[in-house]
């Protein structure tokens, strides 16, 4: 009888000891996922004031003349595809979209000296950057919260934990467009050094002697 009872409090302590394991595991998985809904929260109010910035950005645009409907018509679609996108893998492939399309039109104003002096415009160009910047640093902390919560719940037990809490890994927010790394891409102040491309060079190399 003594063996018997002395066998029921090991078993007692086992399942206390694994339950206690499992309900930790399964709120940290908990625990993770929120964390990144949270920083995803902080990503998309960077998103949004760069996404109200562009409006005012393009109808100081077209007010000194620029006309280029193919770059107006890519800043519609791309914020079009923002507003539509739900999920946040989406809205991730939509900011990429407005990235690309926001560095192309600021191409094209470097063609328009007269608006490097709008004072609109330069507080446009201010408030661009420094949404860009704040963006850039949320961004990191999105992707450091992403990389917690998938060093849990891939492998195992973190993944045994992940299912019973329903939490799944979680997509990196990565820069699709090339020119966004490098963002803001918004120097029109004339202190940035033109670049010259090869194929540039190439007729005044063709001139010179050898």
């Amino acid at each position: 009888m003594k063996y018997v009872l002395i066998a029921l409090l090991v078993m007692i302590g086992v399942v206390l000891l694994g339950g206690g394991c499992v309900y930790q595991g399964y709120r940290e998985a908990i625990t993770l996922d929120q964390d990144v809904k949270g920083q995803w929260a902080q990503v998309e109010n960077q998103l949004q004031r760069r996404y109200d910035l562009i409006p005012n950005l393009v109808e100081t645009a077209k007010g000194y003349g620029l006309q280029e409907q193919k770059v107006f018509l890519g800043i519609a679609d791309a914020r079009k595809a923002y507003v539509g996108a739900s999920s946040v893998n989406d809205k991730v492939a939509a900011a990429g979209q407005v990235e690309g399309a926001l560095s192309r039109l600021l191409v094209v104003m470097e063609n328009y000296p007269q608006l490097k002096s709008s004072e609109l415009f330069l507080k446009l160009q201010d408030s661009l950057e420094g949404t860009e910047n704040r963006l850039s640093v949320e961004r990191g902390k999105f992707n450091d919260t992403v990389k917690a919560l998938n060093a849990f719940v891939i492998p195992f037990p973190g993944s045994f934990y992940g299912s019973l809490a329903g939490v799944r890994p979680a997509e990196y927010f990565k820069v699709k467009n090339p020119e966004a790394e490098e963002a803001p891409k918004v120097n029109f102040t004339g202190d940035a050094k033109p670049t010259t491309s090869p194929a540039a060079e190439q007729p005044e190399k063709a001139g010179q002697s050898p």
